[in-house]
């Protein structure tokens, strides 16, 4: 079964855009948690445009009172980040090759020519008892590089996918989504997958075997508006879980 963690950016944006706690982001986690969901992720970002660091620190003594429930932080490795990230120390921490004021993740990481940076990041996390994990396009040939500066993880950065879902071009993207995984998984990395992955395109995503959890944010919020939270997380986790493979919506 793959593990549905919701990235909760969203409606910390949602409540900084009134100047005042509402939404409340540790009260609508305890709602994800009370539907069964297993995962939070958050991406603090140095403008603190949605999670901030304060956030961060509530989230983390939230989720003290639920262990079975698994804290995810993503960002660039930057100093002040990993100084947030090894505060706290989240269950993982997956680093991405963001710029600081990019509007969202758009790609995954050189590995080559981020070799150094990458290689004392990661250190450092596995020193503090923190399961990492990097975002890496579909591309075979860069997941040595992942096992060689240390990460236990892979993300693969799933854009692509979803801009070609549903089109004939998506069927040879899918599999070198597939490939990469395969390569990854032979060298004992887990893997996980996230960006615009959504409701009708994650269950042939999914095909792909051995994906261990996905990262859904901006498209679950968004559906949850349209069906209902109860009603889209039900449905996630039946894809995630296995039962449901139809890709069409309501």
């Amino acid at each position: 079964m793959t593990m549905l963690s919701v990235n909760v950016n969203k409606i910390a944006l949602l409540r900084n855009s009134r100047g005042r706690n509402f939404p409340n982001l540790c009260d609508f986690v305890g709602k994800l948690i009370n539907l069964k969901v297993k995962g939070i992720t958050v991406h603090p970002r140095p403008d603190e445009r949605h999670v901030t660091r304060q956030d961060v620190f509530d989230l983390t003594k939230f989720l003290g009172l639920y262990p079975d429930v698994e804290f995810n932080i993503e960002g660039f490795p930057s100093d002040q980040f990993m100084e947030l990230v090894l505060a706290v120390r989240p269950a993982q921490c997956t680093l991405v090759p963001d710029e600081p004021d990019q509007l969202t993740s758009d790609h995954g990481w050189d590995v080559s020519d981020n070799e150094q940076l990458l290689t004392g990041s990661l250190a450092d996390l596995r020193n503090a008892g923190i399961r990492s994990s990097i975002f890496l396009d579909p591309d075979p040939d860069k997941v040595e590089g992942a096992k060689q500066v240390g990460a236990d993880r892979i993300e693969l950065y799933t854009e692509g996918f979803a801009h070609h879902f549903g089109l004939e071009s998506e069927h040879a993207l899918l599999e070198a989504y597939r490939v990469t995984a395969a390569c990854a998984q032979a060298l004992e990395l887990g893997v996980n997958a996230g960006h615009d992955l959504d409701i009708k395109n994650l269950g042939r995503f999914l095909q792909i075997p051995g994906i261990l959890e996905v990262s859904i944010g901006h498209a679950l919020v968004v559906e949850s508006i349209q069906y209902g939270l109860e009603s889209a997380i039900e449905r996630y986790l039946a894809v995630c879980s296995g039962e449901e493979t139809e890709t069409h919506y309501y």
